[in-house]
């Protein structure tokens, strides 16, 4: 089963979390080696971000994150686990757990 983990992080505090940091460098090495890693990225900040909403047939954009948060959505990997359990687990040793939180969901088909 696939599992979406997505890393939130605040975006204000001073910390790596860039993908080629030494501690995402192993997450990423040990996730790879399991065959557990199907995909992930980091994501530009924030602030890059654009909202768009459609309302009666209108499109509307906005600038910026959905909503005003402490934490902001900054990366996620696509898990490939036999159940919720493994991919908690894996959750819980992604660099990003330690500073921020990592949000896990089964992909729904």
């Amino acid at each position: 089963m696939q599992y979406l983990a997505m890393i939130y992080v605040d975006e204000t505090a001073p910390a790596d979390y860039s993908k080629t940091s030494p501690e995402y460098e192993e997450y990423n090495r040990q996730l790879s080696d399991a065959g557990v890693r199907k995909g992930g990225v980091r994501l530009g900040h924030s602030s890059t971000a654009t909202t768009v909403r459609v309302r009666d047939g209108e499109e509307l954009f906005t600038d910026g994150p959905f909503a005003e948060a402490r934490e902001q959505l900054g990366g996620y990997f696509l898990f490939e686990c036999e159940n919720l359990d493994e991919a908690l687990k894996w959750a819980a040793q992604c660099p990003g757990a330690q500073h921020g939180a990592v949000e896990v969901r089964p992909l729904a088909y």
